[in-house]
């Protein structure tokens, strides 16, 4: 499986209702997740919840950056 289906994969199970973008570039990825998971979470528990669903990918560098835009629907501005 292709690095950007998997972390769409992993992504969609555990938000489900989530608009969600992924961009993979080679070992780097930017994940875009709009959640209702998210309300009331600070940034960096947002981040902490995304980064514990791909820390395999990491440990094994078959990912080595990321970016992480995690948002709550009532954030949005029609992007992520």
């Amino acid at each position: 499986m292709e690095l950007s289906d998997e972390l769409k994969t992993r992504l969609r199970q555990q938000f489900a209702d989530a608009q969600i973008s992924v961009q993979v570039q080679g070992t780097s990825a930017l994940l875009g997740v709009v959640s209702s998971d998210f309300e009331g979470r600070s940034q960096v528990q947002r981040q902490q919840l995304v980064y514990s669903l791909i820390g395999d990918l990491i440990q094994t560098g078959e990912l080595h950056a990321v970016t992480i835009q995690a948002k709550a629907p009532s954030e949005i501005d029609g992007r992520i």
